[in-house]
């Protein structure tokens, strides 16, 4: 039965979640908040809803990318390198990024009737985002149910598992990782050194899955 909405970007976890859970997706929304590499992960979001069948709709955000503060908004040459668990990443939050989008897609599955809405947070998420911890879901959810005629849910399957996992997850459905995007810096190809970089490769390496991703390096 498709009854959900998934929020879903053109990278590597949200896809996963958009195959494994095709079958109840109604409805799937991308958000265009001026981030340094929208233009690259939005169209592997509609490719793969077109080549599922899900219908798709992209959100503007401009207010975003107008009022708050991120490096993930402010150009290519704004995001640091390194690993998420150092202490520079930490520019790239987008400041309650998750709360604004998920409050607008619990809007539109009320709108249509669907009582849940899907999001791909992970467990590697948590070191320095905070709308990507368990707390955060459960209170969204709490918010969502209780502010809705329809009791709208927030489910995050994802979120007590790592990227590895995911990996591993989409490889067994048969998922080209080659028509998705992570890198933060949004170039031609994936810089291979930003956090979202190295922790792409760290997942494909641990999972024991082959990594189709162009790196500049």
């Amino acid at each position: 039965m498709k009854d959900s909405v998934i929020i879903v970007s053109g990278g590597l976890d949200s896809i996963t979640l958009l195959y494994d859970k095709a079958s109840t997706i109604a409805l799937a929304i991308s958000f265009d908040y001026g981030q340094n590499h929208g233009a690259k992960e939005l169209p592997f979001a509609e490719y793969h809803c077109h080549k599922l069948g899900i219908p798709h709709i992209t959100i503007p955000l401009s207010f975003m990318h107008q009022y708050f503060k991120s490096s993930l908004l402010d150009g290519a040459a704004a995001i640091p390198e390194g690993h998420y668990e150092e202490e520079n990443m930490k520019s790239t939050v987008v400041p309650f990024r998750n709360g604004i989008m998920l409050a607008i897609a619990t809007g539109i599955a009320e709108s249509h009737e669907l009582k849940r809405v899907y999001i791909a947070n992970h467990g590697g998420d948590h070191v320095i985002y905070p709308d990507c911890r368990p707390e955060f879901i459960s209170a969204m959810n709490g918010a969502t149910e209780a502010g809705t005629f329809v009791n709208v849910r927030v489910e995050a399957p994802y979120t007590n598992i790592t990227k590895a996992d995911i990996v591993r997850r989409g490889a067994a459905l048969g998922i080209d990782y080659s028509k998705t995007w992570s890198c933060y810096k949004g170039s031609d190809v994936h810089c291979g050194k930003c956090g979202t970089c190295v922790e792409r490769k760290e997942a494909f390496a641990d999972a024991g899955v082959n990594d189709p991703t162009v790196y500049e390096e």
